[in-house]
């Protein structure tokens, strides 16, 4: 049975960034798992939740219904504890970072702990191999930051896609008068996720994009892993996922 864990901060991922992926794992008959920092149980942005930015930015009605039915299960309301002294990634075999530009996801971009965690799991992924890794939007940010001791990022040698600057750019200029820097993970000014990503990889060339709005996946050829962009995209993402965890058992 595959065992999923869902790595997440306390407060600000995107809700179908993050229920569309947890109902598919459900649904292909995985056991799924949650892990904040301390156990806290998570709650997604409320922004794109609730209110006017929901109608127009955020969430839809059937995703709505995905995430009301996800934090009513045992999993969501008692999640592991990623800081735990004996929490290890080691019994998992996928490892999905749900993405969300809300301020609060820096709690786990920027986790020494995580870090150190993924940079000890990530490489079991190699191919050919049962573990894997999938991320979306700024959950890619989780795997770009997590170096070693000579700097070098887990995913230096993948390819990979993550939030496309023109993506993040429209959405902050085009609320910025509403909104303020909402759009802008570490205030305004500050790098985008693509340029971060990019400098994270060995060769930039190695980033993929796509400003279609049709559904892009990126699967890398050395090691388990998926990456996706945004919301619009974790359909295919939690699909193709799916696929390599039955391919792989």
């Amino acid at each position: 049975m595959v065992q999923v864990l869902i790595m997440m901060a306390d407060y600000g991922h995107d809700p179908t960034e993050t229920a569309v992926p947890y109902h598919a794992f459900k649904d292909a008959g995985f056991i799924v798992h949650f892990a904040t920092e301390t156990g806290n149980t998570p709650a997604c942005d409320k922004r794109m939740l609730e209110g006017i930015t929901q109608k127009l930015l955020g969430a839809n009605k059937s995703t709505l219904s995905l995430y009301t039915k996800m934090t009513q299960t045992h999993e969501w309301v008692l999640p592991r504890a990623w800081t735990a002294s004996a929490f290890t990634l080691a019994p998992f075999d996928l490892v999905f970072l749900p993405g969300g530009h809300e301020k609060g996801v820096r709690q786990i971009i920027n986790s020494p702990v995580v870090h150190k965690l993924l940079l000890d799991f990530f490489p079991t992924t190699r191919k050919p191999s049962r573990k894997a890794v999938a991320a979306v939007c700024h959950g890619v940010m989780v795997l770009s930051e997590a170096r070693d001791e000579a700097g070098r990022s887990v995913i230096a040698d993948c390819v990979t896609t993550a939030l496309p600057a023109r993506f993040e750019q429209v959405a902050f200029w085009g609320t910025r008068l509403v909104l303020g820097d909402y759009y802008k993970t570490y205030g305004a000014g500050s790098d985008n996720v693509e340029a971060l990503v990019r400098k994270a990889l060995a060769n930039p060339a190695q980033y993929k994009n796509s400003l279609s709005p049709t559904p892009f996946v990126v699967e890398d050829s050395q090691y388990n892993y998926i990456s996706a962009r945004f919301p619009g995209d974790v359909e295919l993402m939690a699909r193709k996922t799916v696929e390599l965890m039955n391919s792989v058992g």
